[in-house]
């Protein structure tokens, strides 16, 4: 069980690696982040696919979102100067405490 959170987890971070590279292709314009939406996604979806093996369809996919639409925009704030202000500060937060309440009450296949 523990691989397949591991592989959930990469599949998570290669799937913000390649979305934070979307926002650079500039539409596809530019070669290498274009390059790095397809690595990344390619990884994510594979990745994901094997977790899938072993973690619940519902559990997997609350985490996978709600953990990648959290990190994403992280990254914007971060790295791309985004703005944060306390109403999605507040919907990250409650994105992360749903994320939560589905692992705790995620059951079995």
């Amino acid at each position: 069980m523990t691989i397949a959170y591991l592989l959930l987890a990469v599949a998570i971070v290669s799937e913000v690696f390649g979305s934070s590279m979307l926002k650079l292709s500039d539409g596809f314009k530019r070669r290498m982040p274009s390059l790095g939406v397809v690595l990344g996604m390619g990884v994510a979806f594979y990745c994901l696919s094997l977790a899938l093996t072993v973690i619940p369809l519902g559990t997997a996919y609350a985490i996978w979102s709600g953990l990648g639409t959290a990190l994403t925009a992280m990254i914007g704030v971060i790295a791309f100067k985004e703005r944060l202000d306390w109403k999605k500060g507040l919907g990250l937060i409650l994105i992360i405490a749903g994320v939560v309440v589905m692992k705790l009450t995620g059951g079995g296949h």
